[in-house]
This record gives structure tokens, C-alpha cells and sequence, in this order.
């Protein structure tokens, strides 16, 4: 399969996954800026103090999104497959970002550069819906996670991510997970270890 080939296939599939149809002009026009990256296990897609130039759709891999406070790491946000990753403030502003998005495991993601993604949009309605559709669910993962964070339990927290993203549970790296879900790695092996003791109910 030929390059074009693949970044229309890649376009139609991202399309599928926010539920958005396009012409057929509109598919090749977004096809056509989609920048396909095969990069190592570490490579940073955004690095601290750089300006986020891309969205990243996740083709293949596992994408960690971490900041640092107090010479500490958190982690923000685990990727994967079919997932869009972006760091929306400085995407959207045009300022360095405090956040690092960086490979926690080999893959391939497709680049959707910020200028070009504002031009195509510029011309048709139906692109522009597609890129509402990032946003919003952007902003719905964000508004998700911070309710989670105030509302519910450590063991609450754990339960829910192995129903809904499974593979962060299982692929990513125990401090990661821990720090995602906002709790220490000895908690997280607590409940994890009661988890499976109990079953999810």
C-alpha cells in the first residue's frame, strides 16, 4: 500500500471514530496534510517549552503526556491506539507547552499540523465539523477526568479505567498509571491486588 493510500485509509478511520462523514474532495483534502511519524519508544512528539505544532492521531503505540512539579513527574494523560493526542493550550494559543508528549512505546502516529488543519478548514463546512469534533472530545476527556478526580475513590478511579481503557492498565508502566489515576504505585498495587481478590462488581 502506497503512502496516499494509507494516509486516506488513516483519514477514513479517524473520521469512523468521531463520527463524521466527508466528501469524497474533503477526505483527500484532510488526507492530504496527515504526516504519518515512525518513531522510537522515548521520542518526544512535544517537548517542554516548544510549541505543540500537531494534533497526533495514534496509529499504532502508547503516548505519555506528563509534566513535572517539584522535580516529580505526573502524568496528565495515556494514548493509544485510535486516540487523538494534543496539547491544547499551547496548540491553541501558540505558546511553549508545559506539557511533554512522549512514546512510551514504539509506533506510528499521523501529525495533523496546526496551520494546514486551519486552511483546509477554512474552506468547507464538513471539515470543520471534524475539528469541532476534536475539540469537543478533547474537552470532554478534560472535564471527565477532573470529575473523576473529585468524586471518586482510588479503588473507584482503578475500576472504572480497566473498564473503559483497559489498555492503559495493561501496557502502560506501573508509576504511570499510578500517577494518572492520581495515587501512589504501593496504593495503586493495593487495589489493584483487592480488585482482583473481589472481581469488578
Amino acid at each position: 500500500m502506497n503512502l496516499n493510500d494509507r494516509r486516506r485509509d488513516v483519514a477514513r478511520e479517524i473520521c469512523r471514530i468521531y463520527d463524521v462523514k466527508l466528501s469524497v474532495e474533503a477526505l483527500h483534502a484532510f488526507a492530504n496534510i496527515l504526516v504519518p511519524m515512525k518513531v522510537l519508544r522515548g521520542h518526544k512528539l512535544v517537548s517542554e517549552g516548544q510549541v505543540c505544532n500537531h494534533m497526533f492521531y495514534v496509529d499504532r503505540g502508547m503516548v505519555l503526556q506528563y509534566y513535572t512539579k517539584n522535580n516529580a513527574t505526573v502524568t496528565e494523560h495515556i494514548s493509544h491506539e485510535g486516540d487523538m493526542v494534543v496539547c491544547i493550550e499551547s496548540f491553541f494559543l501558540r505558546e511553549p507547552s508545559k506539557i511533554v508528549a512522549s512514546m512510551i512505546e514504539p509506533g506510528v502516529v499521523y501529525g495533523i499540523p496546526h496551520e494546514e488543519m486551519e486552511a483546509i478548514a477554512s474552506h468547507t463546512f464538513e471539515l470543520c465539523r471534524l475539528i469541532f469534533k476534536f475539540y469537543q472530545r478533547a474537552l470532554i476527556i478534560s472535564q471527565r477526568k477532573a470529575d473523576v478526580l473529585r468524586f471518586e475513590t482510588a479503588k473507584e478511579r482503578y475500576i472504572r479505567t480497566l473498564r473503559e481503557n483497559p489498555e492503559i492498565i495493561r501496557r502502560a508502566p506501573l508509576h504511570n498509571v499510578a500517577s494518572f489515576l492520581q495515587m501512589t504505585p504501593e496504593t495503586l498495587s493495593r487495589v489493584r491486588a483487592q480488585v482482583t481478590e473481589e472481581g469488578i462488581k
